[in-house]
């Protein structure tokens, strides 16, 4: 609009006041211009647009109050009143102003401005004439004038400015209302804001600004709610210069403007309309900070609680999703803190995120993999339904990370869900089902190798899930009912807990024993021999150590401090007196006081390990209790989840377990009779539990209960002699255990059970035989005389030599435990007898055990059919095979007689190994595993594991190298913290098994043809099967030992046949092909040896030293060929360079390979029927031993009249597939591939728990 010509005063140009006021000039006094001044506001104050005669009469006036005289005058109430009058002129003279200078116009509204500063002090006496220019202004929209002025964005910046510096938290909403109506005008009137006025409000929302001033954060907040349709596109061309254009110079706020973004965001998502796909755009920037930034502003946005954001812009949402997988790491982190909140506001869009955190769960960078897992745990202790069975499978997977701060919290996440879902049930039923798998999945991780993953296990079980903070009752009800809900590993695991902290408590004890004694060298060595030992039992044995023998120095000086961990570790402690003990220990270590004592943290990790925290007498009584109500059937078990068979048989196990652990805590007549009536019941496993529970803990019966000793005797002559075969046995230790008049118990169960043996009755006869051998084993002065005639006159020509029934000819190699014939059961309990029997007396005086041994031989050679007649059925030979193999065993781990067991008999044992039947030699495998880990079995045995590179079923061959691992890991071990073991390397250095490999391999009855390449290629297989494992470093030059060895064995002969030459040539060429091998895997067997190896006298007969032997066995063909793993079609030129070198790299790319050398054989022989001829195959059955040519013929007889067996016909002389119905593997018949082949295809397949 234009402004109109300057209108002139009325009459001469004389200033007309309002009546009673005299002229304003700067001749008067201030306070008689404010006095004049306020009558003239009354004046305009009074007027409205209509009264056009004053309008005229007072035009002079309103000329005369936009003066410099007022408008610079220094007296604000001056100032005041006049800005009042000026604001009431525009009003009374709107549309038009009588002002039509741009200039004078201008100044009136700066300073009108200027003024509006004074509604800062709302305690001011002048504040509502302030608040009456406020109002006056935002009624009339009296700034609107000013659109017609050039430089009118002057004029608005600086009442913006004001107006947000002004306001505080002492307005009212009025004062809000009329500030946002007269800056929401100028902004919608206006034909657009420019980015200077935008920066005055949008610097309001900048998060520091914001924190200085709620109250101007709020103003701009409903300003720009309210003038959305028309500032929009004014903020979506400011972030369209600096997004995309990049320039940062259009204003001083483009470093905030993903700050900015998130505040308009929230204001009202309509301000950003055109603004989200800027940063679509910006999230494919190939600068990592700046993704970065905007992937934390795009977080805050997607995962604000109310945000449709997701929903409403899908493009924008995939893209941001897809930098979950960005290269810049900061970036992927950002994404998956975000998820957290997006899963607890949003669990519509769990689906999307599961996949990308899918990926991210296996991140290579720790930190994103951590950050998955306490996402995922934030959001579940929200609210478990906010993340699904995948996201928890997450958290489960990395519970076993390789990092071990990404493992800690994947289970201290899953410990906090199951403490607070399933102890406490706060989400109900249905979500304490969803995670039930917690608790087993938890205890699993024990069997983890690492003591830190160990350490975590058992605090997460003493604090979440059974919480030692309870009351006893509490503690134990949730203890029973855990206990009856865990899996079997679960339970394994636990009770290995237990016995780990039993252990160590043992050993604190030893060791304070020790301190009893005066001190010696001898001491001193023994306390640190314990302190080793204590050492592995905690984390970072390096450091532990250290700090032990500074926690060991500590207690030898202070008395007090020994009374006390002998208090806590004491059988009697109880769980409160232990949590005493505790502080009073960790209290005398604190000083001095350091913000960090690693010292102290060592010693707490020893305590909280040692520190009965649940189980005392209070607390046995409290699991009897429970075990009695659910007997009684009034105890919760079906509310808990339970049947009450379960519970009770559980609770049972839970008792038998402690009462290893803790047995003083079982001593009192209540507990006792309770698990009396346990005795009675007719579940077998619980009256089996509760005789051991007794045999463990009843030490002080006879002396102390003897109303329970007269109730105990005749149940337990009961079991002996009419209980399962499992109760029997505990019930004779149990006598031998807790009875001093144990010679008369036992005397009262063998006679009658002696004269009873009847062996027409097989199925009454396994317990009678069980009773008698284990009777004969405790006691054997007593009764190893009577029952050398049973073992003669009954056990052996009566029962072991007479088959009474036929079996059942269905063919199948294997059954089960309920299917095998009573008459086999009875024998396989024969021959346990029989070694229990040798075991007792623990002598050959009277040569009882070379009888045993050769008719465990015998059984061996005739495949378990001892009699030869054929009644017996294929799968209960498999038994007596395996019973016979498993005795020899279990006799070569007694000394006496082991030195009388021959090498013939030997291999036998270790030949069971190869047995057709796929569970015959996966239990074999297992016992003999067992029993050389515990160092019971002579190192000769080790060699037995070498056949098993034979074994057609893969996991098999993986579970043999797992064995063969453990075994080496522990002798080396074993070595290292045993000084005194040096004296007996030759029994303990894995390498001394390589002799009895040898030995064994060149009386393998396989080995026939001993320059054929397929079987010296399976010689070469099992050579490598062990030599890999003993290879594996070169540690005290082992690998030139080893070709020593065998170079020395090549110059002795075989001590079994020392005149056969053909036996002693097998055995050489199988020294060539070890030393073929031992050659390609290492370059450093050339050194010399540090030793002159000791070879056995019982397996090789030194020659004179005139005797060499330097034939080299292996052609170069042959050798050729073993390297490459390929025969050669034609003739070899004699010119011809080889093609492979023979590195060490090579034959590691060219393992062994296992074939059947006689594959076609076989193949025909599985297609063979039942009632195929045994002419069809020469080969004799595996376990033969070699036979002299006299005996050759009547066997051959005897053979020809066997029946094929329906496997194949294949002879126990050579490696055959197991019987499909006998092995639960599929992949039973897959011919073995190189080793390097399986560590690429099995992975962590080979990682066998061997523990079980």
């Amino acid at each position: 609009m234009e402004f109109p010509q300057q209108q002139k005063p009325a009459g001469d140009g004389k200033i007309i006041y309002p009546p009673g006021v005299k002229d304003i000039t700067d001749k008067i006094s201030n306070d008689e211009v404010v006095k004049r001044l306020k009558m003239v506001v009354k004046t305009y104050m009074d007027m409205d647009q209509d009264s056009e005669e004053e309008k005229a009469q007072y035009l002079g006036l309103a000329l005369h109050l936009a003066s410099e005289f007022f408008l610079r005058n220094p007296n604000k109430d001056v100032r005041l009143l006049v800005a009042c009058c000026l604001a009431d002129i525009f009003r009374i003279y709107a549309p038009e102003a009588p002002y039509t200078s741009h200039d004078k116009l201008k100044d009136i509204f700066l300073f009108i401005t200027r003024q509006l500063k004074g509604l800062e002090d709302t305690k001011s006496p002048q504040f509502n004439r302030y608040f009456y220019l406020l109002e006056n202004l935002a009624w009339v929209k009296s700034y609107n004038i000013c659109f017609e002025l050039e430089d009118c964005n002057e004029i608005f910046i600086q009442l913006f400015k004001s107006l947000f510096s002004v306001i505080n938290n002492s307005h009212n909403q009025k004062v809000q209302m009329h500030m946002i109506d007269l800056m929401s005008s100028i902004i919608m009137e206006g034909d657009g804001v420019t980015q200077e006025l935008l920066d005055t409000m949008l610097i309001n929302l900048i998060p520091a600004h914001k924190n200085l001033n709620k109250q101007a954060y709020d103003l701009a907040k409903t300003l720009l709610k309210r003038t959305v349709q028309t500032i929009e596109t004014c903020i979506a061309n400011f972030f369209n210069q600096v997004l995309v254009m990049g320039k940062s110079s259009v204003s001083d706020l483009s470093e905030h403007v993903f700050d900015l973004i998130q505040e308009l965001f929230a204001i009202d998502p309509m301000l950003l309309t055109s603004v989200m796909p800027q940063l679509e755009f910006k999230l494919k920037s190939n600068d990592g900070e700046e993704r970065l930034a905007v992937v934390r502003l795009l977080a805050k946005l997607f995962g604000a609680k109310d945000s449709e954001l997701a929903s409403q812009n899908r493009p924008l949402w995939q893209c941001f999703l897809g930098r979950f997988n960005d290269i810049h790491v900061p970036v992927r982190l950002e994404c998956v803190k975000f998820a957290s909140h997006c899963l607890m506001n949003h669990p519509d869009l769990a689906k999307d995120l599961t996949e990308y955190l899918k990926v991210r769960s296996h991140d290579p960078e720790e930190a994103i993999r951590h950050d998955v897992i306490v996402t995922i745990i934030n959001a579940g202790k929200k609210d478990l339904n906010l993340i699904n069975d995948q996201l928890l499978g997450f958290v489960r997977e990395r519970t076993l990370d390789k990092r071990w701060r990404v493992r800690k919290e994947g289970m201290m996440g899953l410990a906090q869900l199951y403490k607070k879902y399933c102890l406490h049930h706060e989400a109900g039923k249905e979500c304490a089902q969803k995670i039930s798998w917690i608790k087993d999945k938890l205890l699993h991780i024990y069997y983890q190798n690492s003591i830190d993953d160990k350490l975590l296990v058992e605090k997460i079980f003493a604090q979440y899930m059974v919480p030692h903070s309870l009351n006893t009752e509490e503690k134990m009800k949730c203890l029973y009912y855990l206990y009856a809900c865990l899996d079997t590993n679960a339970v394994k695991a636990l009770n290995e807990m237990w016995k780990c902290q039993n252990m160590l408590r043992s050993l604190v004890k030893e060791l304070l024993d020790l301190h009893k004694l005066p001190a010696t060298e001898a001491n001193n060595s023994a306390q640190m021999g314990k302190l080793m030992n204590i050492s592995k039992n905690l984390p970072d044995a390096g450091k532990a150590q250290d700090f032990m023998k500074k926690f060991n120095q500590v207690l030898g000086e202070d008395e007090k401090l020994r009374v006390q961990l002998d208090m806590l570790i004491s059988p009697t402690c109880s769980c409160k007196q232990a949590e005493i003990c505790v502080r009073e220990i960790t209290r005398k270590l604190t000083f001095p006081k350091q913000p960090t004592n690693p010292f102290l943290e060592m010693v707490k990790f020893l305590l909280e390990r040692i520190a009965p925290v649940h189980i005392d007498s209070e607390a046995i009584s409290a699991l009897v209790k429970l075990l009695n109500k659910s007997i009684e059937g009034t105890a919760d078990d079906d509310e808990e989840g339970v049947t009450p068979d379960t519970a009770i048989r559980s609770g049972l196990e839970l008792l038998k377990v402690l009462s290893f652990t803790h047995p003083t805590a079982f001593h009192s007549a209540e507990t006792y009779e309770s698990l009396l009536q346990c005795l009675k019941m007719e579940d077998e496993k619980v009256a089996e539990a509760a005789i051991q529970i007794f045999r463990n803990t009843g030490q002080k019966i006879e002396t102390e209960l003897q109303q329970i000793r007269s109730t105990l005797i005749p149940v337990l002559h009961q079991k002996a002699k009419r209980g399962t075969p499992h109760q029997a046995k505990q019930a004779v230790h149990c006598i031998h255990a807790i009875f001093n008049n144990k010679e008369v118990q036992l005397a009262q169960i063998f006679e009658p059970l002696s004269r009873s043996l009847n062996a027409d009755v097989p199925e009454q006869l396994i317990t009678p035989l069980v009773s008698l051998g284990h009777i004969s084993m405790l006691a054997p002065d007593q009764f190893a005389s009577p029952m050398k005639s049973i073992v003669a006159n009954f056990i052996v020509k009566d029962l072991l030599m007479n088959d009474r029934s036929v079996g059942n000819k269905n063919g199948k190699l294997w059954t089960t435990d309920e299917e095998v014939s009573p008459e086999v059961l009875a024998k396989v309990q024969a021959i346990k007898l029989l070694v229990r029997w040798l075991l007792g007396m623990k002598n050959n005086q009277s040569k009882s055990a070379n009888s045993t041994l050769r008719l465990l031989s015998a059984m061996l050679v005739s495949e378990g059919d001892l009699t030869e007649q054929k009644k017996i059925s294929k799968s209960d030979m498999s038994r007596l095979r395996l019973s016979a193999g498993g005795a020899i065993m279990k006799l070569a781990q007694e000394p006496c007689y082991h030195d009388i067991i021959t090498p013939e008999q030997f291999q036998l044992c270790g030949l069971v190994i190869n047995d057709e039947c796929y569970q015959v030699r996966q239990i074999f495998a297992q016992k003999l595993h067992l029993s050389l880990v515990k160092l019971t079995l002579p190192l000769e045995y080790l060699a037995v594991f070498a056949l098993c590179a034979k074994d057609p079923v893969k996991e098999r061959r993986a579970h043999a190298r797992q064995c063969l691992l453990k075994n080496i890991s522990v002798r080396r071990e074993y070595i290292k913290q045993n000084p005194l073991a040096q004296e007996k390397l030759v029994s303990l250095l894995p390498e001394f098994v390589v002799p009895y490999m040898i030995h064994l391999l060149a009386h393998d009855p396989d080995f026939t043809k001993p320059q054929e390449y397929e079987q010296l290629k399976d010689i070469k297989e099992c050579l490598w099967f062990m030599l890999e494992v003993l290879m594996t470093k070169n540690e005290n030059n082992s690998h030139a030992f080893l070709r020593k060895m065998v170079e020395n064995i090549k110059q002795t002969k075989d001590a079994q046949c020392p005149e056969d030459a053909k036996a002693n040539e097998k055995m050489y060429i199988v020294c060539d092909v070890a030393l073929f091998v031992i050659a390609n895997k290492s370059t450093a067997c050339h050194l010399d040896s540090p030793k002159d190896p000791v070879l056995p006298s019982n397996f090789f007969i030194v020659q004179d030293k005139e005797f060499k032997n330097e034939i080299e066995y292996l052609s170069t063909e042959m050798r050729q060929m073993l390297l490459s793993g390929k025969p050669k079609v034609a003739p070899v030129n004699n010119n011809a360079a080889t093609e492979s070198s023979e590195s060490p790299a090579q034959e590691n790319n060219e393992n062994p390979v296992i074939k059947n050398s006689e594959g076609k054989k076989n193949e025909a022989s599985q297609n063979a029927t039942p009632d195929a001829e045994t002419e069809a195959s020469t080969v004799k059955r595996r376990g033969r031993p070699p036979k002299t040519a006299a005996a050759a013929a009547a066997v051959a007889v005897v053979e020809k009249e066997a029946p094929v067996t329906p496997t194949g016909g294949a002879g126990r002389g050579r490696k055959r597939a197991a019987d499909p119905k006998s092995n639960p593997s599929a992949d039973s018949i897959n011919i073995k591939m190189s080793k390097q082949q399986q560590q690429n295809e099995e992975g962590t397949k080979r990682q066998i728990d061997l523990q079980r």
